[in-house]
């Protein structure tokens, strides 16, 4: 894959999870890396433990990863960005926002307008679940059906917990709101708080307690609040096998550069989301890199490294 640039869409978790039981994926699913290449062609880079990434930031700034137009639960168009342009919203330029339909999931609930592949999609079963971090942040949020599990293997959830199963996406963001407004969960947490909580995990005891009884009292809170179109549930989501060592209680260091530029290379031992828990040549020392800085940014791989930092024991 050398002397080839790659523009990268981001990791994701592509296998579907282990059942208890049942063989075939005992470590509950496989993450890759996307990399659209030159011609608009993709090419999905599987991230397992012992991974070693070695690559160069082969342009400055960010550019537009296209947009999606949605015709089904199952059935949605990826366009590229006819302008290659750069990236000022996110991840996109200002067309391919204002065109792509995922920008309007969000206010279908309050009685925004969607089109009719778009209206499909929201009306397959929908979760809710609450799902609690590496240093205890939590939130509330919602999958469709078909993303049930990946939805929560791609956040990087150390813990998670479905609350309910709604008829369709307008009920759940109504119970996602009521949620965010009376137990107070927000429906957010920063990638940069993600990894940063990485680099010190607290026990899994204590995370698993902690949304145990925020999960319960979701569950308290939607009972009381009657009205149909949704059932109560309490099924645990199940981690991958990957995300373990990452999630495991244990004192790391932040990585010492910026992915925005430069020259990096390092083994993947861990993942959790899009976040490795990464090792360095010539150090003992375990790193955490937040491989979602790389989205939207052109990359060239190579046998490159990363320079190992003067680490004073002392401050750690």
């Amino acid at each position: 894959m050398t002397d080839t640039r790659y523009l990268v869409h981001g990791v994701f978790w592509d296998a579907e999870p282990a059942q208890p039981g049942k063989t075939g994926t005992p470590d509950g699913g496989h993450p890759v890396m996307r990399l659209q290449d030159p011609d608009g062609g993709f090419t999905d880079l599987p991230l397992g433990a012992g991974t070693r990434l070695g690559f160069r930031l082969a342009a400055a700034g960010k550019y537009c990863l296209g947009h999606h137009k949605v015709h089904g639960p199952a059935d949605r168009d990826h366009v590229l960005c006819p302008a290659r342009a750069q990236a000022v919203r996110g991840s996109q330029c200002r067309r391919c926002f204002v065109v792509d339909d995922s920008r309007l999931i969000h206010d279908f609930h309050r009685g925004g307008r969607v089109p009719p592949g778009l209206r499909a999609y929201l009306m397959q079963p929908h979760w809710l679940y609450v799902a609690t971090f590496a240093g205890g942040a939590s939130k509330v949020g919602t999958a469709a059906n078909l993303r049930k599990w990946k939805r929560l293997a791609e956040q990087g959830a150390v813990v998670a917990r479905y609350v309910a199963r709604a008829d369709d996406g307008r009920v759940v963001r109504i119970l996602e709101d009521m949620a965010t407004r009376d137990a107070g969960l927000p429906q957010q947490i920063r990638s940069a708080a993600k990894a940063a909580a990485l680099t010190g995990p607290a026990p899994a005891v204590e995370l698993d307690a902690l949304n145990d009884g925020l999960a319960s009292g979701v569950r308290e809170l939607l009972a009381g609040a009657g009205g149909g179109g949704f059932e109560i549930v309490d099924e645990l989501w199940l981690r991958p096998g990957l995300s373990d060592a990452a999630c495991a209680p244990a004192v790391r260091h932040a990585y010492p550069h910026e992915l925005s530029a430069g020259a990096h290379g390092f083994r993947i031992d861990s993942l959790s989301g899009s976040i490795a828990l990464a090792g360095l040549d010539g150090a003992d020392l375990e790193f955490v890199v937040n491989l979602g800085q790389l989205k939207a940014r052109t990359i060239e791989f190579g046998a490159h490294g990363t320079d190992v930092p003067a680490v004073q024991e002392s401050l750690f």
